[in-house]
This record gives C-alpha cells, sequence and structure tokens, in this order.
C-alpha cells in the first residue's frame, strides 16, 4: 500500500497562493503563468524547488495547457514553425530553452534555421517542456 505524504509548508503556501483549479479566463491564465514563471526562476535562480513544489508546478502547468488547447489551440504547421510559434508564445529565449530541455543552444538554432532536423531525443524534449504531443516535432 503506498502512503501519500502529507502536504508541506511550502505546498500548502502555494495552494493558498493560487489554488489549483481548472483556468475559466485570460486574467486566471496571466495568473497561473505569472505563478509558473515566479516556480522556475525559483528553480533556476538557486534555492530550487522540493518534490511537492515540483508537483505543483507540474499540474499547474497541465491547467494552463488544458485552457489553452481549448482556447487556442495549435494551427497546423510544420515542426520548425509550430517550435517557433511556442518560443513566441511562450516568451521564452533559444537559451531558456536549452537550460530547460537539456538541449544545447546549438541544437536549437540549428533547428530553428534548418540546418538540423528534429532528432527523436529533441522531439520529446521539446514535448515534454511545451506540454504538447510528440508529433508536433515530426
Amino acid at each position: 500500500m503506498t502512503t501519500v505524504a502529507s502536504p508541506s509548508e511550502s505546498y500548502l503556501a502555494l495552494i493558498r497562493e493560487f489554488p489549483l483549479r481548472p483556468i475559466r479566463s485570460e486574467e486566471e491564465l496571466d495568473a497561473a503563468i505569472a505563478m509558473t514563471h515566479k516556480l522556475i526562476d525559483q528553480k533556476v535562480g538557486g534555492k530550487g524547488l522540493d518534490e511537492q513544489e515540483f508537483d505543483y508546478l507540474d499540474i499547474l502547468s497541465d491547467l494552463i495547457h488544458v485552457y489553452e488547447a481549448k482556447t487556442n489551440p495549435l494551427p497546423d504547421m510544420d515542426p520548425v514553425r509550430a517550435l517557433r510559434h511556442l518560443l513566441e508564445e511562450n516568451g521564452i529565449t533559444q537559451a531558456q530553452l536549452a537550460e530547460e530541455t537539456g538541449l544545447a543552444v546549438t541544437t536549437i538554432s540549428e533547428i530553428l534555421n534548418g540546418r538540423r532536423n528534429i532528432s527523436p531525443k529533441a522531439r520529446k524534449a521539446l514535448a515534454d517542456r511545451f506540454r504538447v504531443s510528440p508529433s508536433l516535432f515530426a
């Protein structure tokens, strides 16, 4: 039998600040995105996230994805255009994407400039980062 850990104080503080519930408006979406940026900055900025904080970020990202998929589905486009679109929509740079996916900046640059195909490893990393189907990058 698996036991579930009691919520940590840091997790409960996140829930109090921004409860995990379906996103129903653009204002709620903006607030959710701001919270994810805050947590990503914390993760990258040195302090890091504990396991429950990371779980919170994971679930919040899923809620954002569900709302965006319903309200702004991705148009049909080739993999490179899809990647450009996702970078722009998420307001991140190639360097940030490299840091978040573990891919080299040069790899991302070469993909975006048509000098490299998207490998299965890169496809998975990009799909995981943007919470989309890997087939988007095929």
